[in-house]
């Protein structure tokens, strides 16, 4: 394995990598940064294209760090051995685990998502703030096997690391699409993919109405829920009930509840499991 190595602070590599931890590099350089074991195998595993990884031994947490960091080796990938103070300075989390990457932030398109041969589930998550909401998201609609996520005017960036953290991977194997709700409507319109709001002013139970057809489940802003734009535009809207004093969830958590009851209404056949050739 070919390993360089990197001390100083001051060295450019080590400055760009670090300045990833800013939105505002992220989009500038449309790179974005990696940590762990789990993130980093995850990310390569579903093709994310990895340009740097920087690693210091005494953090990792178990055995696995080497043979990954020499399959990325093989892949042509450069890898530097980094003391310890170097990695903390690029890191973005207190405890770094001893593995860091930067890599290509890719284009998320509707025109790019899948046609699935199954009816399509999807979800759109609008101006989403909140890094960890957003991944555990992601993470759900992987778990139910939605075929898509649609991110409509996102108040944090999809690549934010602790999206990436948050989503366990699911970042990476997951169709997203970043657009704005009016191209969202048009694009669901065109193909007759009903739209679903929760909402409180209803009598619909969410596990009561038939959620096998082809849909898109519609969340929104943690404070504020859903704008009028999509419970003017919704086909369906249910109520998920409360039974104690709190009149509302987290958002990440009523996303999770309306997937996995349209995976049980669909046997726990994933629709992202078959797409049209």
């Amino acid at each position: 394995m070919t390993i360089q190595h990197i001390s100083s602070l001051q060295n450019p590599r080590v400055k760009a990598a670090a300045a990833l931890r800013d939105r505002r590099d992220r989009d500038k350089t449309g790179l974005t940064l990696l940590e762990g074991y789990r993130e980093l195998t995850r990310a390569f595993d579903f093709g994310l294209e990895l340009r740097e990884v920087f690693f210091a031994p005494a953090f990792f947490l178990g055995t696995n760090e080497m043979p990954l960091l020499e399959k990325l080796d093989r892949a042509g990938i450069k890898v530097y051995e980094v003391p310890e103070n170097v990695l903390q300075k690029i890191a973005y989390r207190d405890r770094p685990e001893g593995l860091i990457a930067t890599a290509v932030i890719p284009q998320h398109r509707l025109e790019d998502l899948p046609e699935p041969a199954t009816p399509g589930l999807y979800l759109i998550a609008e101006e989403v703030e909140k890094p960890g909401n957003l991944g555990s998201i992601l993470r759900s609609a992987d778990a139910a096997g939605a075929t898509a996520l649609i991110l409509t005017d996102p108040r944090t960036d999809l690549y934010n690391p602790n999206t990436i953290r948050a989503s366990t991977g699911a970042l990476f194997a997951l169709p997203i699409a970043v657009t704005d709700n009016d191209s969202a409507l048009r694009w669901l319109r065109e193909r007759k993919i009903q739209i679903l709001a929760a909402t409180p002013h209803t009598q619909n139970v969410f596990t009561e109405v038939d959620l096998t057809v082809p849909i898109a489940i519609a969340v929104g802003a943690e404070q504020y829920g859903l704008t009028d734009f999509w419970m003017n535009q919704a086909d369906l809207q249910v109520v998920i009930p409360m039974l104690g004093k709190i009149d509302s969830l987290n958002v990440s958590t009523a996303a999770t509840l309306l997937l996995y009851e349209c995976a049980r209404q669909r046997q726990f056949k994933s629709s992202a499991a078959e797409v049209k050739a």
